[in-house]
């Protein structure tokens, strides 16, 4: 049985890959949640917003919905794989066992690109938060958001150097108050609570709602996908959780319907309340839109609250991808598709400690430097192309290993529907992402075949099929 062998490899404390010490199974359901809903629940604090100002607010919700889609189809699809191919590296090991080693490795440096930029744009909306708390209290000087932003990056590195329960138990709180937080403000300017605070009819009419015609709707699916830009990061935490047959599909399908209720809600209360000009100006507009909310509604309870909750969205998110990141980079160094010496393990606190730190100066680098629709592009676009991996991954997967041949932890309805809905909702994103950011594009896609050229000719020859096949599964069918 996949599930017991894959235990007792780890429980003992040995690695999958026969090595002395294995990370460990220490994570339940709640844990799975909280990393997938504490990555992505800051892409509803901040960044969508830019949706709004590509096509207006009704272009927004229908990028949102249409995003929302997409990720249904990326949850059910993960759920089954990953509650079956139960190790570090989520998609990246999908892809070594499923489809072989050149798509492994392009898949492995998707997911830690798509995590490390989303950590640093969370770093970067956390200084922005601290310098504005700091202004609305009287500070009169043009505060640095530097320091912030690299004490949060190194604050976070260090919790997550000292052991994979403290980390994701501190995400599991601060995620269900971001979260809670969010309601109350809906139920607050709503009228449910109390009056109602909201205008829609007078912000949205006439050219307001779409003021740029259909094709603003297309261009705004670009960052619609932000608002669940990170929910298949709950495959990450498959070596470590107790029983990934039960925890990662019960957690990554309750994420994603968290994220449809929190998307949805976040854009009922801010097209309500701000104007969609500065709603969707993301340099001289609104950065934090949930906070600038709070902050028109008027009740100062309100605005401390959403403050909190946007601050501790940002740090559930940056730990979460730092968790994530580490774990993808981890998986490949034990593999040896990166040098070995990042497939170590803590002997102590059982984290891949040496991937963990070498990610750092990357995140800083780019939290330092880089604009942040820039960061929250390239972060998109990584998911993107890995996304676009993932029909093809479930495909092949029942194919070779037909219904009843393996043991599966989740089997997702519908098949092959999902996989067919998110190639073509994929598709349309790409020519969205096009539309505004044509060069980024262009540049990533150079980007990711040179790596690929890189390892074909310089790293392949490191690779041990046989040491990386870990799944006691039989021969694929037609083999």
């Amino acid at each position: 049985m996949a599930d017991i062998d894959i235990t007792s490899q780890t429980m003992d404390g040995m690695g999958p890959h026969g090595t002395k010490v294995g990370l460990l199974r220490v994570l339940g359901p709640a844990h799975v949640w909280a990393l997938g809903v504490g990555i992505v629940l800051v892409g509803e604090y901040m960044g969508w917003n830019f949706a709004v100002g590509k096509g207006g607010a009704y272009a927004a919700l229908l990028a949102c919905w249409f995003a929302g889609i997409l990720y249904t189809c990326v949850a059910m699809i993960d759920s089954e794989v990953t509650s079956t191919v139960a190790a570090a590296g989520g998609q990246y090991t999908q892809a070594k066992h499923i489809i072989g080693p050149l798509m492994a490795f392009n898949v492995g440096l998707y997911l830690v690109f798509a995590y490390t930029m989303l950590e640093a744009a969370n770093a970067i909306t956390a200084g922005y938060l601290v310098s504005e708390v700091a202004r609305l209290t009287g500070y009169a000087a043009e505060l640095d958001q530097r320091p912030f932003i690299v004490l949060v990056i190194l604050f976070l590195a260090w919790l997550n150097y000292r052991g994979v329960l403290a980390t994701l138990t501190f995400n599991l709180v601060i995620t269900a108050i971001a979260f809670v937080a969010i309601l109350v403000l809906f139920l607050a300017t709503s009228g449910i609570i109390g009056t109602g605070e909201m205008h829609h009819a007078e912000l949205m009419a006439g050219q307001a709602a779409l003021p740029y015609g259909w094709i603003g709707v297309l261009a705004s699916v670009h960052f619609g996908l932000w608002f669940y830009l990170g929910i298949e990061g709950t495959t990450q935490a498959a070596e470590e959780v107790r029983s990934p047959a039960r925890a990662l599909p019960f957690g990554t399908l309750a994420g994603i319907m968290t994220l449809l209720i929190a998307a949805t809600l976040t854009w009922y209360i801010c097209v309500g309340l701000i104007p969609w000009e500065y709603l969707g100006d993301g340099v001289n507009g609104s950065v934090a839109p949930l906070f600038d909310a709070a902050r028109l509604s008027g009740h100062q309870p309100l605005v401390w609250l959403l403050g909190i909750g946007t601050l501790f969205a940002t740090l559930a998110s940056a730990n979460g991808c730092i968790n994530d990141a580490s774990r993808a980079w981890f998986a490949m160094g034990r593999d040896k598709y990166l040098p070995g010496w990042f497939g170590a393990v803590h002997p102590r606190f059982r984290t891949p400690y040496r991937s963990i730190v070498f990610l750092v100066p990357i995140a800083l680098a780019f939290a330092l430097k880089a604009p942040l629709d820039q960061v929250v592009t390239f972060s998109i676009l990584s998911g993107l192309l890995e996304y676009t991996f993932m029909p093809l991954n479930v495909i092949l997967f029942r194919r070779k290993w037909p219904m009843g041949s393996i043991k599966r932890g989740y089997e997702h309805p519908f098949h092959p529907v999902p996989a067919i809905a998110l190639l073509c909702l994929c598709a349309v994103a790409f020519f969205a992402v096009f539309l505004g950011y044509g060069t980024q594009l262009v540049a990533m896609i150079v980007f990711y075949i040179v790596a690929s050229l890189w390892f074909h000719f310089r790293r392949y020859r490191y690779v041990s099929r046989a040491a990386q096949f870990t799944m006691p599964w039989p021969k694929p069918q037609g083999y």
